[in-house]
């Protein structure tokens, strides 16, 4: 029986673990349509597409289908002046057959009554399909009567004319907003935070945590080239901790022991170990063991240095222990995955 990873980098990892041994039945396909309104903000678009879009190379099989709708024309011009071609016109979605209808609205959209998308979003709103809207689309969602009673998130600019138009609506001053079959985000930045929270919704903390990784590690002030979310983000973790994790981070061609460790954080052997299954989720030796392995593999992808190289690199004193080591993790030879990664498969 082969290891896996047990300990958070395997959020880092998970894209190039093999699929079909991932823990968790598999979400069924939810179909998810963006509705573009002219000059809609296209970052806050892109970055809500794009967790969709990762979570599906995460998952062993596709979890949402992506459906870009545009108005009366083929194309939609955005905030930036690049025109964007929809996979269909607005009056041709089946709204019915949609799990999430999100409107993308932008700081120059105009906000005024359409009654096409109107009838489209309570028709969808009755077949039982949630409803979203990006920086200022949630306008539509109220001027069909459909976020009387909900949060919404609403760019600053707009809130007095959405507190004057539709007393009902409860603004939030939060970024953005999932209450019950409604979502929403303020701006451009927070449209990529909402869509993850949805991912959790739907698909649970693994796989959030997994697109998190991938999407979200500029967010900290340092990035480092094995860092991790889960760790890097947490201000809570304690000074020892942080300690030991920068000890391995930049000792992973020469590996330390756990004692020297321990010694050079000035805690207990036992301490530490403790520490790391509390917040890595593994034993400091596990740890420290994947995140050699983590290296190698991106040394793989991203070099052509040689495997007995990369094995050094990573703290492997023989080649024959990194190529079983990276195998029993990644389920397939070293020399294999890297003609994998060059193919793009």
């Amino acid at each position: 029986m082969r290891s896996s990873f047990e300990s958070v980098l395997k959020n880092k990892n998970l894209l190039h673990l093999d699929k079909t041994a991932r823990d968790g039945v598999p979400a069924p396909l939810r179909r998810v349509a963006f509705v573009l309104r002219e000059h809609f903000s296209m970052m806050a678009f892109t970055g809500a597409v794009d967790a969709l879009v990762t979570a599906n190379l995460m998952s062993a099989q596709p979890l949402y289908e992506v459906l870009v709708v545009g108005g009366a024309e083929e194309t939609v011009v955005s905030d930036l002046g690049i025109a964007i071609s929809a996979g269909c016109r607005l009056a041709e979605l089946k709204e019915k057959e949609q799990h999430l209808i999100v409107v993308c609205g932008g700081f120059r959209v105009r906000l005024q009554a359409d009654p096409l998308l109107r009838a489209k979003l309570r028709s969808a709103d009755a077949a039982g399909a949630a409803l979203g809207g990006l920086w200022n689309g949630a306008y539509f969602l109220a001027e069909a009567g459909l976020l009387d009673g909900y949060d919404c998130a609403f760019h600053p600019d707009g809130r007095a004319m959405m507190a004057e138009l539709f007393p009902k609506v409860r603004l939030s001053s939060h970024a953005f907003v999932l209450d019950r079959q409604r979502i929403g985000c303020a701006g451009a930045n927070s449209s990529l935070g909402m869509m993850l929270e949805v991912l959790k919704r739907d698909c649970g903390d693994s796989l959030v945590n997994a697109v998190d990784e991938v999407l979200s590690c500029d967010k900290m002030q340092e990035v480092m080239d094995v860092s991790v979310v889960a760790v890097d983000k947490d201000p809570t973790l304690p000074q020892a901790l942080k300690l030991a994790l920068e000890l391995m981070h930049n000792n992973i061609d020469e590996p330390l022991t756990v004692d020297e460790i321990a010694l050079c954080v000035d805690i207990s052997r036992r301490q530490l170990e403790r520490l790391f299954c509390r917040h890595v989720k593994a034993t400091p030796s596990r740890y420290y063991l994947e995140l050699r392995l983590t290296r190698a593999r991106q040394l793989l992808q991203q070099t052509n240095k040689s495997l007995t190289d990369i094995a050094v690199a990573s703290g492997f004193v023989s080649i024959s222990h990194f190529r079983r080591c990276f195998r029993e993790f990644f389920d397939v030879a070293p020399g294999r995955f890297r003609a994998g990664a060059r193919q793009g498969g």
